[in-house]
């Protein structure tokens, strides 16, 4: 036993004292990724100031709760652990988070971030025991904004299951109403139902709350899975008694009552009815559960020793693992910052206002159309194009018209075309038959030209449509493989512009669909020699 004289007291351990070698290295790899990731932490704090992301910042710090919670039934280990998983799904994040980087798609980089949060909890525990931290890391994945053709084709999905769920509750109020597109007609009065109606804004904050709520929920597993699962619905529910509240509000005081009603039902109100729901349901399968217990009994909610769990990450151990992930890191972080600066090669393209207003038998009639600032906006395109073509040697030039839209985008990272599919519901238009096809073997090309061939309608009113991404000479269809291009490209030449091209002509009373298209056929051959100048290609 340690003995102690007068003139040399017993030292009290310093901060460095609490420090070893383990935490030194667990401690440098952090930074180092906070270095290597930074873009897409940068991306996190943009997309949290948005409304549907503004619970974002308190993911992160639920998620060390969760960890924390776990810890307690943990024990420590001491001596040798299996790094390797751990590490190699490091080596998998670092290269994700290179391909964002190099690409100039920061979402990528902040998914990345993730993988590397579970690998730098697989080497600081191993394997064996790092892997059943699962449950904190993948609640980190609602702090992440949604992929932009994801989102948009989500938030049309939502607004039209809000619309007609909200007219239904207005048509059980006897208020008499018709619902076009996302337009709720009330006769005197019309309300949109906008991007900010669609649920999103509660959806995502709803989603991390029921999957806390099922972590800590003691019952069977298949009540888990169903307070999971019912997050969305109960939302869209809550979100579409809000949209009848407003009508019936409208119908009865008029449309400058509803505003102050909006502001007041938005955020925590329907959050907190959403909650009071997910309550409610797990109450009631409680009552039906053969283990009896309260809802209280049935959550766990015991925090205390918290602070000791945290105390413990000075305990990490100095592994080779730990020293290599370290390393890896530093290195990742390092070489980003000393590369040199890419040569990037875009060609010289022409502004819109240049577009010709005859090609072949085809001339513009009226001027060029001016989108609403709003819908300008939300297109979000550095520069467009839309006009209406006639060809005078028509039987009737005036309702055998050709409308030309297109959009570009000096950088799609930041938002990117709209898909026609998510846009045109939106306006009251429905999609009657969507197909896509390689159109080159019918206009007589050899290079396949891949496009949107549709019927859209609006009522007795039909028209056809066609309609593609155009990305560094590649002509395509699906919006999902025109985000992996983009993907792609920017990784490997470094560019991410592009543009949507649109075309639209009337089924005329009398027309077949056929003669109608073919209408589309022959405007289409006369942009391929146009469209270069505006559209570069590789």
């Amino acid at each position: 036993m340690a003995t102690y004289h007068y003139s040399d007291p017993p030292r009290r351990a310093g901060f460095l004292d609490l420090l070893n070698p383990g935490l030194y290295w667990l401690i440098l790899a952090t930074v180092a990724a906070v270095a290597f990731f930074w873009e897409g932490i940068e991306t996190l704090l943009s997309a949290w100031e948005a409304p549907e992301y503004s619970h974002g910042p308190l993911i992160p710090v639920l998620s060390a709760l969760l960890f924390l919670r776990q810890l307690k039934e943990e024990d420590i280990h001491t001596g040798p652990v299996n790094t390797i998983p751990g590490l190699a799904l490091m080596v998998i994040a670092i290269f994700f988070g290179a391909i964002g980087k190099f690409s100039g798609i920061e979402d990528v980089v902040a998914y990345a971030l993730i993988l590397w949060v579970g690998a730098i909890l697989l080497i600081s525990f191993g394997w064996s025991q790092g892997k059943r931290f699962w449950p904190p890391v993948l609640h980190l994945v609602y702090m992440l904004p949604l992929p932009g053709v994801l989102y948009f084709k989500m938030s049309t999905f939502l607004q039209a299951i809000s619309s007609e769920l909200g007219v239904w509750f207005l048509q059980l109020m006897s208020v008499p109403v018709f619902l076009e597109g996302n337009i709720i007609d009330l006769g005197v009065y019309k309300l949109h139902v906008a991007e900010a109606c669609s649920g999103l804004r509660y959806l995502f904050p709803i989603l991390s709350f029921s999957y806390i709520f099922a972590v800590l929920y003691k019952g069977p597993m298949w009540h888990k899975a169903v307070l999971l699962i019912s997050a969305a619905p109960i939302t869209v529910l809550m979100n579409s008694v809000r949209i009848a509240i407003a009508g019936w509000i409208v119908d009865r005081w008029g449309l400058e009552h509803v505003e102050g009603f909006s502001h007041f039902f938005e955020g925590w109100v329907i959050f907190m009815a959403c909650v009071g729901l997910l309550f409610l349901l797990a109450w009631l399968m409680l009552l039906f559960n053969p283990r009896k217990m309260s809802l209280t009994e049935a959550l766990d909610l015991d925090t205390t020793d918290l602070g000791k769990q945290l105390a413990r990450i000075r305990l990490v151990e100095n592994s080779r693992g730990m020293i290599l992930g370290a390393v890896l890191m530093v290195g990742a972080a390092g070489a980003w910052y000393v590369r040199p600066a890419p040569q990037i090669s875009i060609p010289v393209r022409e502004s819109f206002a240049t577009f010709p207003t005859r090609m072949g038998d085809w001339q513009q009639a009226g001027g060029r159309q001016i989108l609403e600032p709003k819908v300008a906006k939300t297109l979000g395109a550095d520069d467009y194009h839309q006009v209406t073509f006639v060809n005078p040697l028509e039987k009737n030039p005036v309702t055998s018209r050709v409308e030309f839209f297109s959009a570009w985008y000096d950088d799609q990272t930041k938002g990117g075309t709209h898909s026609p599919e998510i846009c045109l519901p939106g306006a009251g238009w429905e999609i009657a038959w969507l197909e896509r096809v390689d159109i080159a073997p019918e206009i007589g090309l050899s290079e396949p030209f891949n496009l949107n061939r549709a019927v859209i309608q609006k009522g007795e009113y039909r028209m056809v449509a066609y309609y593609w991404f155009e990305q560094h000479g590649r002509h395509i269809a699906w919006d999902f493989a025109a985000k992996f291009w983009l993907l792609w490209d920017g990784f490997t030449i470094g560019r991410t512009d592009g543009a949507l091209v649109r075309l639209i002509t009337p089924i005329n009373q009398g027309e077949t669909e056929k003669q109608a298209e073919d209408r589309l056929k022959a405007m289409l051959l006369e942009t391929l020699d146009v469209m270069p100048r505006y559209i570069p290609g590789q």
